[in-house]
């Protein structure tokens, strides 16, 4: 690898490990040239993100975000050198080489970003989940493309669905953690059916309920929606290799961890961020590198349930 090169996959490295805690955890566990390529992809994700929540006015992020896409455009057309100015084009343009990346991910990204901009809401959880394939679902696919499946492994016409379907839950999970957060943004995720049934359209402004809201039924009933995501994902597991196994069992479990904290305890969720401690993301790192995770999932399967 020439030093350009190595230089652009330390930054995205860095980038990484100050940006996303639970997500660097978990690609601790991979080889080193997937570890590589999955932090280009996370420094380019990141870039997308930190572009639609930030302070500029919606035309100039739209503007950015177009940029970025034909950015995008000329990774994928392999027109990015080794000494581009741009360190994040660099990396990700090999990593591309390296691995079968689907591209068009990307894509679906700048495009669920773009709806943030816009300031979309969700009727239904049919509306919420077109946005969380576009923004977590698609980076479960590309991550996918670095992972690789196993020859021969069972079903494994279906990983890239189960890998979607993953993205799906941990989305979901993040949307639940921050929803005081995202109501100070002006921004509501959950869809507004749930909220109406459960006498919580008023919003999440205060470390309190909306008042008279069953705020424990909403979060109960979300909490179930994404543990049965969870159980669905989960079949991507034994079709993996031990290493890549292990690092989406790491992360899908600190996420699963989350969901029984706010499950626990749901109005945590509006007096702060619910998070980990770091000696228990090491526990449910050591699960998935033993491939326990992956070995019940498989008996699960092979039963005919998962969860």
């Amino acid at each position: 690898m020439s030093a350009p090169v190595q230089a652009a996959y330390s930054y995205c490295e860095a980038v990484t490990g100050q940006q996303a805690r639970n997500f660097a955890y978990g690609i601790r566990l991979l080889p080193y040239e997937k570890r590589q390529a999955m932090s280009a992809l996370y420094a380019f994700s990141r870039r997308v993100d930190d572009i639609g929540d930030g302070e500029l006015d919606p035309e100039t992020k739209r503007v950015r975000l177009e940029e970025t896409r034909g950015l995008l455009g000329r990774v994928r057309d392999d027109a990015v050198d080794e000494d581009d100015t741009d360190p994040v084009a660099v990396a990700l343009a090999d990593a591309t080489r390296r691995f079968p990346l689907p591209l068009g991910g990307l894509d679906e990204l700048i495009d669920g970003v773009l709806m943030d901009v816009r300031g979309a809401t969700y009727e239904t959880w049919d509306d919420l989940k077109t946005y969380c394939r576009c923004v977590a679902g698609a980076i479960g696919r590309l991550s996918l493309g670095v992972f690789g499946t196993q020859e021969g492994a069972p079903g494994a016409e279906r990983a890239a669905e189960y890998a979607d379907t993953l993205g799906l839950a941990l989305q979901l999970t993040n949307i639940l953690r921050d929803v005081r957060e995202d109501a100070g943004n002006g921004r509501t995720y959950l869809p507004a059916d749930d909220l109406a049934k459960f006498g919580c359209s008023a919003g999440f402004h205060r470390a309190t309920p909306p008042p008279g809201s069953d705020f424990a039924g909403l979060v109960h009933f979300e909490v179930r929606r994404a543990r049965a995501l969870f159980a669905e994902g989960y079949r991507l597991l034994p079709m993996l290799d031990r290493r890549s196994g292990a690092c989406v069992a790491a992360m899908a479990g600190i996420y699963r961890r989350l969901l029984d904290r706010i499950e626990r305890d749901p109005e945590a969720v509006l007096r702060g961020r619910v998070s980990l401690p770091g000696h228990e993301k090491a526990y449910v790192a050591v699960r998935g590198l033993s491939g326990l995770d992956a070995r019940y999932i498989s008996r699960r399967t092979a039963r005919g349930r998962v969860s």
